[in-house]
């Protein structure tokens, strides 16, 4: 197992969920960790700034105070990104859609291009995707689509990227306990709590589990690449295809 001590690494979407709990993985194994976020007040990381990734200032101001207050980058885990709604998608309003995509795939887009300006030799990008890049649920049209782009981007960066010494890893989780459905149904805990309430066979995995599957992907020998790491809970095997009790 490589070793992550004295790296550097930035963790966009860093207060909350998967993003935190990668941060704080990271710190433990000794890397200084820039995280970004909306809400900066409640980062924990050495570097806690402000960024939102759909905005081209906030994006190049916060990389290039990252990376000033870091010394250089060795890792980006791109993980800023969200749904809104969970209606067929004659339902849905051109400006949800325009947040969902600027969010999870042109905003991960920019900070890739931004960030690879600096990562040095023997770097890392992960990508936090999601079986919904892979399996199609109904309900979830713009969000599926944002996230089979994640998928196909992290596959045509590494082809961009053979023959450097940068990893590139997509990590696609299934149904995750975190705040996320709080954020697409819009504040209303009831439908948010029932998208993980009952899950068979020990419920929904946790934003730790997350984490401890990109330290493995982080982790691996040099001349080794994770392409792509899909984690689901037992109960379920496929986006929308979970057993209950």
């Amino acid at each position: 197992m490589a070793a992550l001590e004295g790296k550097t690494a930035i963790v966009t979407g860093a207060s909350s969920g998967i993003g935190a709990a990668t941060a704080r993985a990271l710190a433990a194994e000794g890397v200084r960790v820039a995280g970004g976020s909306r809400h900066p007040d409640d980062l924990g990381t050495d570097v806690a700034l402000e960024l939102d990734v759909t905005d081209r200032e906030s994006a190049r101001r916060f990389v290039e105070q990252a990376v000033e207050a870091l010394g250089g980058l060795d890792i980006l885990v791109n993980n800023a990104g969200l749904a809104l709604g969970r209606d067929p998608f004659w339902e849905g309003s051109d400006e949800d859609e325009e947040t969902v995509i600027a969010t999870n795939v042109l905003g991960l887009m920019r900070m890739t291009r931004l960030c690879l300006l600096h990562i040095r030799e023997g770097g890392h990008i992960v990508n936090l995707g999601s079986v919904a890049g892979i399996w199609s649920y109904a309900g979830g049209a713009t969000y599926v689509a944002s996230k089979f782009a994640v998928h196909g981007y992290t596959r045509a960066l590494r082809d961009d990227l053979h023959g450097k010494q940068i990893r590139v890893s997509n990590v696609a989780p299934g149904l995750v306990e975190t705040g996320f459905s709080l954020v697409r149904f819009r504040g209303d805990a009831e439908k948010a709590g029932a998208v993980y309430g009952n899950v068979a066979m020990g419920g929904a995995i946790k934003p730790e589990d997350i984490a401890e599957c990109i330290l493995f992907v982080l982790t691996r020998p040099p001349n080794v690449n994770v392409d792509e790491l899909v984690v689901m809970a037992l109960a379920q095997t496929s986006g929308a295809n979970i057993l209950r009790d």
